[in-house]
């Protein structure tokens, strides 16, 4: 059965077609609920898919972009940080797929650390493989991260030289990173510890802490990336403040957007503001060419 949130996607790819590395082989026991706001969230994932949504060829302009959902590593909030902001990218010109990464659990995975990261990696890899058939220029690929899938991202975008897959026969590098009020930092004086515990196990070693801590992993060859974040974000806006420094520090083409207000976890929809952060990056994307058709 095809879940709701894949209704309006083209195609919903299982993003492994054999055995899932790093996998234990449990029960599938993925869970799907609505929060008070109706808006989907799926829970003990173990089977990872990415979901297709292509804009109509008139307006494609050769861009792909993965999302990947937050949910603080337990859960992914797979509609108003998923599909739906697909949607708005494909109308745009540009390709989405909806990423439903695997939840760091040791019960299902072997080393919990790695398993969002490979699942990221992998969307990479299919969504350059697939160029061709899906009108995409494998040089305009990038990624986007709501929360801890903007964690995920930033390490997509960070890790791309540490493979955690068999070797791949496309970069892993994102041409580009979009990062919406993201968890950046393992430094416990910005974030409780428990904010990484879920991925990297309550008592990970100082060094796994600083090499999944995204402030240190940038070098001039980091995508260029545009954040956006609310000042009175219960996750700390010093997230995006240490990586906004870390990528001038390295003179890496960035861009960021802080609102006053606005809180955590609210899509595309910052209700506080009349100013909608999407309508900033698409400005942001157009000046750097990603929504230019090719050619």
């Amino acid at each position: 059965m095809v879940s709701t949130d894949t209704l309006f996607s083209q195609q919903v790819l299982l993003l492994y077609t054999g055995e899932i590395p790093n996998s234990k082989g449990a029960k599938n026991i993925e869970k799907r609920t609505t929060d008070g706001q109706g808006r989907a969230i799926i829970s003990n994932i173990s089977i990872p898919t990415l979901s297709v949504f292509l804009p109509a060829k008139s307006i494609a302009n050769g861009t792909a972009v993965i999302i990947c959902p937050g949910g603080g590593y337990w859960v992914n909030a797979i509609t108003h940080e998923g599909t739906d902001v697909a949607k708005e990218f494909v109308k745009k010109g540009v390709a989405a797929f909806v990423l439903k990464y695997r939840i760091p659990d040791e019960n299902t995975m072997h080393n919990t650390g790695i398993g969002p990261l490979q699942d990221a990696q992998q969307a990479m890899i299919l969504v350059r493989s697939g160029a061709k058939k899906w009108n995409i220029d494998t040089s305009k690929v990038g990624v986007l991260g709501f929360s801890a899938g903007g964690h995920l991202a930033a390490t997509l975008g960070t890790h791309y030289n540490q493979a955690v897959l068999p070797a791949a026969p496309f970069s892993l590098r994102p041409a580009f990173m979009i990062l919406a009020y993201p968890v950046i930092t393992g430094d416990t004086l910005v974030n409780n510890k428990g904010l990484l515990g879920k991925l990297l196990g309550a008592n990970a070693a100082p060094d796994l802490i600083k090499a999944y801590s995204l402030e240190t992993r940038v070098t001039p060859e980091t995508p260029p990336t545009f954040l956006i974040q609310s000042t009175d974000d219960n996750l700390s806006v010093k997230n995006s403040l240490l990586f906004y420094s870390a990528l001038l520090q390295h003179k890496v083409p960035v861009e960021m957007h802080l609102y006053q207000r606005g809180g955590h976890g609210y899509g595309l929809n910052n209700s506080t503001t009349k100013d909608k952060w999407i309508d900033r990056c698409f400005a942001w994307m157009q000046g750097n060419g990603w929504l230019r058709k090719s050619g």
